[in-house]
């Protein structure tokens, strides 16, 4: 019933920097744990980062931590996640999802958006 929707992709040079956001109407997805996934051509769909109604940040995975950064704000029923010193290998279609489970695997969120493209040339 909750259905996210990401925004803010696009084109970047390599080092610039992308604010992603996923909203859903409604107070209910405040309730959620919310968590980013990226998917390469060709290339799994891989965490990037998840957080919880209460604030609760996952570990980021080593390929973007200290450059990506997660942060919600439930009154805006929005999460972000602000992406920085973007390198190439960043270029993927991102998702966002919601789920019950503050785990990293895909199969834990049951509420998928249908993705924004992020493409970081060199």
């Amino acid at each position: 019933q909750v259905q996210p929707v990401e925004s803010g992709g696009g084109l970047v040079q390599a080092g610039g920097s992308l604010r992603l956001s996923c909203a859903a109407s409604g107070r209910t997805f405040s309730s959620y744990v919310v968590g980013w996934f990226r998917q390469a051509p060709g290339k799994d769909r891989e965490f990037v980062s998840a957080i919880t109604r209460n604030g609760y940040i996952l570990d980021y995975p080593d390929s973007v931590k200290g450059r990506f950064t997660i942060s919600r704000d439930n009154a805006k029923n929005t999460v972000y996640l602000q992406m920085n010193s973007l390198k190439p290998e960043d270029t993927a279609v991102y998702y966002c999802a919601a789920g019950g489970r503050a785990l990293r695997t895909e199969y834990a969120y049951d509420y998928w958006g249908q993705g924004t493209q992020v493409t970081v040339s060199s």
